[in-house]
This record gives C-alpha cells, sequence and structure tokens, in this order.
C-alpha cells in the first residue's frame, strides 16, 4: 500500500527456474534467477524452454501411461487423447496458462510446465535465503535466462533491491538488446557475464539467428563506460574454434585488455546437457553432428588467448 492509500501493483518477471549454490556464473556461491524469452536462437542452446516468453508445456513421452488425467483438468485444451492412437498428443493451436493443474494430475509425471510469473518480492525471499552464504564466500545474485534484456523493468528493479540489501549482482546476457534496456539494469549490475558467439555478422547470424552489430556496440559501451565485464565463449567445433575467430576476437578486445573493469575471458565448451528437453517440446534439435572440442582443442585455444596477455579460464561444469 502505498503512502496516499493507494495499493500499488508490484511489478513481475516470468522466470522458469532458481537454481541454489550457482558456483560457475559469478564469484562466490550465487543464486541464479533464470529470466523466459530470447531474442537468439542458438542451434546449440542449452536451455530451449527458455526462448519464448511463455507456458510451456515439457512432455516425457516414454513415461506417459495415456491414461487422459491431464485432458480432463487443463482449463484450455491443450492436451487431448488421440481417438486414432489412443495416445497422449497436444492440440495445435492451443495455450498453456500455466495453472499447472496437467503436472499435478498426471500420475506418471511425464508433464512439467515451464516458466512462472513471480513478484520481485517472491524472488527476493528466495535471494535472501542465502543471504549469510553470500557474505562469506563473495557470492551474490546473478540473472541468467533466456536473456535478461527482454524483461528489462523487472530486471532493473530485482537488482535494485539486490544492491539495497548489499547483495553482489551479475547479470548473464547476449548482449542483443536495445542500448537504453542495457543501461537501465547497468547501474544495479556489479557483473556483466557477456556472451561472444561469433565475431563475423554473417556467421552470427547463421549460428544464431541474429546479426551482432548492435551486440558488439553494446558492449563497447559497457567497457568505455567502465562496468565490469567478463567475456564468455562458448566453444563448438568448426563454428568458433578457429585460429582467424580467435584472432578477431583479441584484435577487438585489445584497446580494453588493461582496463581494470575487463575481468577476461571464460571458455564455455560444448556440452550436451539441453539435447532430451527438445524431444520434452516436441522440436528437432538444430545442431547437426558434434560440435564437441577436444582437451587438445581446448588448450590450443587457451593458449592462442595467453599469448596476447588476456587472463582466460576454460570453465569446465
Amino acid at each position: 500500500m502505498s503512502s496516499t492509500g493507494v495499493a500499488m501493483i508490484e511489478r513481475k518477471a516470468m522466470v522458469f527456474n532458481i537454481q541454489k549454490y550457482n558456483m560457475y556464473d559469478g564469484p562466490g556461491v550465487r543464486t541464479l534467477v533464470f529470466f523466459k524469452g530470447c531474442p537468439l536462437r542458438c542451434k546449440w542452446c542449452s536451455n530451449p524452454e527458455s526462448q519464448k516468453k511463455k507456458h510451456q508445456v515439457l512432455f516425457k513421452q516414454s513415461l506417459c501411461v495415456n491414461c487422459g488425467e491431464c485432458v480432463s483438468v487443463c482449463p484450455t485444451g491443450v492436451h487431448r487423447i488421440s481417438p486414432d492412437t489412443q495416445a497422449h498428443e497436444f492440440v495445435k493451436g492451443s495455450k498453456c496458462i500455466g495453472c499447472r493443474k496437467c503436472e499435478d494430475a498426471c500420475p506418471a509425471s511425464a508433464l512439467s510446465v515451464v516458466g512462472e510469473l513471480k513478484t520481485i518480492s517472491e524472488l527476493l525471499e528466495v535471494i535472501e535465503e542465502d543471504q549469510h552464504f553470500y557474505d562469506v564466500s563473495g557470492g551474490g545474485v546473478t540473472l541468467g535466462g533466456g536473456e535478461v534484456l527482454m524483461q528489462p523493468e523487472a530486471a532493473a528493479n530485482l537488482l535494485m533491491a539486490c544492491k539495497q540489501r548489499g547483495i553482489n549482482t551479475a547479470i548473464e546476457t547476449c548482449g542483443y538488446a536495445k542500448p537504453e534496456s542495457l543501461m537501465k539494469v547497468a547501474k544495479f549490475t556489479d557483473l556483466f557475464l557477456f556472451d561472444m558467439k561469433h565475431m563475423n555478422s554473417d556467421r552470427h547470424f547463421e549460428l544464431t539467428g541474429v546479426r551482432n552489430e548492435s551486440i558488439l556496440s553494446n558492449l563497447k559501451r559497457l567497457l568505455q563506460e567502465r562496468y565490469n565485464v567478463k567475456i564468455r565463449m562458448p566453444l563448438l567445433k568448426d563454428a568458433n574454434d578457429s585460429e582467424a575467430e580467435i584472432l578477431e576476437l583479441i584484435a577487438f578486445l585489445t584497446p580494453f585488455r588493461d582496463y581494470k573493469n575487463f575481468k577476461g575471458i571464460d571458455l564455455l565448451p560444448y556440452h550436451k546437457l539441453g539435447v532430451n528437453k527438445y524431444n520434452q517440446l516436441g522440436w528437432n534439435y538444430p545442431m547437426e553432428g558434434d560440435p564437441s572440442l577436444s582437451e587438445a582443442d581446448l588448450d590450443r585455444i587457451e593458449n592462442s588467448i595467453k599469448k596476447y596477455d588476456f587472463p582466460v579460464s576454460v570453465i569446465r561444469h
């Protein structure tokens, strides 16, 4: 309730997961809040359920017993039992509203609804549970996704509230956003974990569905205006692991190498952890072949970057 006696509507964020005790996405022990919605369609995306900013249903077909319990409880007709095969299927054009009635009714745990609107207060309550771990380890909260900057108002509100409580803040971002959205959250962000997927704009488009000019412009602005930035580079064989690609990255970053706010480069080897989610969404996995890099490949890339006096680490989950 405001001082005028008028009830205030609290801003909400669409999130799809909250992960505690994270040690990879920023300093110390962290709580990672995953925002839903992303403007990119990276072929190797490990969180495909994060791409659309709406409720979605993950379906584990191997567990389904085709009992029809989900059909009887769904208020929007998302599910049906096929009259031809007597098997569960989704009704094309139907819309999940996130009520989770199907999830609760399923006796085989074959269904899970992804996406939940949470108020800033609700998110803060979860984040503050581990304040002691943040204080001891130098950790805090990291907002990831999806893409945080697709919900800039909610992200800024949450980050500001964390800063008011003395909690260190970070965001993971692909950098593809309007500059005003970026700067809205920047003032409350202690560290940007900034993805660099490919330096060539045409190739970037092939791999992610968007060009990279605005991404590079946003990165340059953050560095020039002295916001703390760590580069994160997902690595895929025959996609962005060539010597020419690494040299182009180095050339772009060299003017900022000695800036105190430039915090180095993390190399993120490709992994297959999200492949099963595509099946559960009813999607085809878009990455062809196996773009995993060998240890020798990773050592080669790491050493190439070190030659130019850049702090670099390979992050192995």
